[in-house]
């Protein structure tokens, strides 16, 4: 009997000490390094608190493995000229195949970099707008975070925080350049929940940060895949796995949220893969009449939802929208809806994709999915406002963060960005 669980154990002890290194790294991405010593400065600061509102877009795609043309246009997305986001969070599952070199081999970043790259370009498109409201947008920014004229930060109003990649999953965070001061200690952590509950084609990838005196903590994740019956005990498995093996640095202080739920907002998004416990024929027979109440009564998450299971205390938006799972490339019908292809399997539809919550101060204004053909999966996106606790002597913040000391230490690292990072072949720095 111990010869046999030395056989089977052993193998998972090597795969573990072979791919910790990878999976648990903590370095990742990002335009700026974390201002860590800010809490050095915050001694100086009243411990009396405001509480102030910010809006939070949310999205996560599976692309399929399919790579983002050069041309791609995110023509649902909210035009950033028109809609005042605070915070921009992309998740994304199988950014590159799920083959063996993919998922065994080195990491690949070309891809995840490319994918930031056109996050960049969305979101800082410029309005057209006359030079005379050009400087009297200068002058009002200048007013919270002074720049040269003609810095590069005047065109950039979004930045990335964090960016962090494990084989096809990926997420990038996005903030408004003026509040890039009042972030703090980022972090990431990475769980494989794959073969032997190590490998990275399945997990998730964890981010947290603060925003002045409140955590928050995203999970991108892509969990167990199956239809069939029992198979969504392997996502909550996986789940249950993310939620006890994601871990946070605690800081010099050993003050700081260490799990997923110690963080104060905790958003969760991904391709979660539970699918509707329905006859497919009876559950295509409903999408066709788009009756949504009879099938999110048999969706498999929202039991889990309601029945207090390994999501207990999560909460999720209204679903209005279909079935985001699975399509054909290129097409509005669903995969196996074509009666006369021999051996094709007959997958039934299903909202793998999705985005839930936990905690108090979140308040999610809408709930919806894209309509992007790229893969065989439609995104899907929320906008929250999240409560933020802020400092109410504001006046002594904004002196230590508008001072030289500050300054320095900021400009040292503004000259890079994400692409720069790329280019000079630093693809991560370690915080």
């Amino acid at each position: 009997m111990q010869g046999k669980q030395g056989e089977i154990i052993w193998p998972k002890l090597v795969a573990n000490k072979l791919l910790r290194k990878r999976l648990g790294s903590n370095r990742f991405v990002a335009d700026c390094p974390s201002t860590e010593t800010l809490e050095e400065f915050l001694e100086v600061c009243n411990e009396k608190k405001d509480t102030r509102k910010f809006k939070l877009f949310v999205r996560t795609w599976n692309v399929g493995g399919v790579a983002p043309t050069d041309d791609l246009k995110f023509e649902d997305w909210p035009d950033p000229c028109e809609n005042s986001f605070d915070i921009y969070v992309f998740g994304f599952q199988e950014t590159v195949p799920l083959c063996v070199g993919n998922v065994l081999g080195s990491e690949r970043n070309r891809i995840s970099m490319k994918w930031n790259s056109l996050i960049r370009e969305a979101l800082n498109k410029t309005k057209p707008s006359s030079k005379k409201n050009q400087e009297s947008n200068v002058g009002e920014r200048q007013k919270v975070y002074p720049v040269k004229y003609g810095d590069s930060r005047d065109n950039i109003p979004f930045k990335c925080i964090i960016s962090k990649q494990m084989v096809g999953i990926f997420i990038s965070v996005w903030v408004r350049a003026d509040l890039l001061r009042y972030v703090r200690n980022p972090n990431v952590s990475c769980v494989g929940c794959g073969f032997m509950s190590c490998l990275g084609n399945k997990g998730s990838v964890s981010i947290r940060f603060f925003l002045h005196e409140t955590s928050f903590c995203f999970v991108c994740c892509h969990l167990a895949s199956g239809g069939k019956e029992g198979d969504e005990m392997h996502r909550n498995s996986d789940a249950e796995e993310i939620l006890r093996r994601t871990s946070f640095p605690r800081g010099p202080s050993l003050d700081l949220p260490r799990t997923i739920l110690d963080h104060d907002r905790i958003i969760w998004l991904g391709d979660l893969n539970y699918r509707i416990s329905m006859p497919g024929a009876m559950t295509r027979l409903q999408v066709e009449s788009r009756d949504w109440n009879i099938l999110l009564k048999n969706d498999q998450l929202r039991v889990e939802l309601s029945e207090g299971g390994v999501f207990e205390g999560w909460q999720e938006g209204i679903i209005e929208f279909a079935p985001t799972y699975k399509y054909y490339p290129n097409s509005h019908k669903y995969y196996g809806c074509n009666q006369g292809k021999k051996g094709e399997k007959k997958r039934a539809p299903a909202w793998c994709d999705r985005i839930i919550w936990n905690g108090k101060g979140l308040t999610q204004n809408q709930y919806s999915r894209g309509e992007s053909r790229l893969s065989d999966h439609r995104p899907v996106q929320a906008i929250f406002t999240a409560e933020v606790d802020v400092m109410r002597n504001s006046k002594t913040l904004d002196s230590v963060f508008l001072s030289d000391r500050f300054d320095r230490r900021m400009n040292h690292f503004e000259m890079f960005s994400c692409d720069d990072f790329l280019n000079n072949g630093r693809l991560s720095f370690q915080i």
